[in-house]
């Protein structure tokens, strides 16, 4: 198996929380709020509630073969709405290095 980079995002309070209720609403996520996840950490966390895997690889590569439960996205045409309504999701996030 291929090594991969994993990032995950934490929305919601996790990320936001040091911000006041007017900030919330417009706030991006830093890179502060990005961490690095090995693969066994990503392993641990496939089936645990309101954690959602996304693959931004091509859909060929998705295609053939994937992390178990990621969906494939399509970073050019991303939308808030493919991320999922819950905002404290934890949101995974993987490619492979090309480089």
């Amino acid at each position: 198996m291929q090594r991969r980079a994993f990032l995950l995002l934490f929305a919601g309070a996790a990320s936001l929380g040091a911000l006041g209720p007017s900030q919330r609403a417009s706030a991006e996520p830093s890179a502060a709020d990005l961490k690095r996840l090995t693969i066994d950490e990503v392993s641990a966390k496939i089936h645990a509630p309101k954690t959602f895997i996304f693959d931004n690889n091509s859909k060929e590569s998705w295609a053939a073969g994937h992390v178990p439960t990621a969906k494939w996205l399509d970073d050019e045409s991303v939308t808030a709405a493919a991320l999922g309504p819950d905002k404290k999701a934890t949101l995974i996030f993987y490619c492979h290095d090309e480089g």
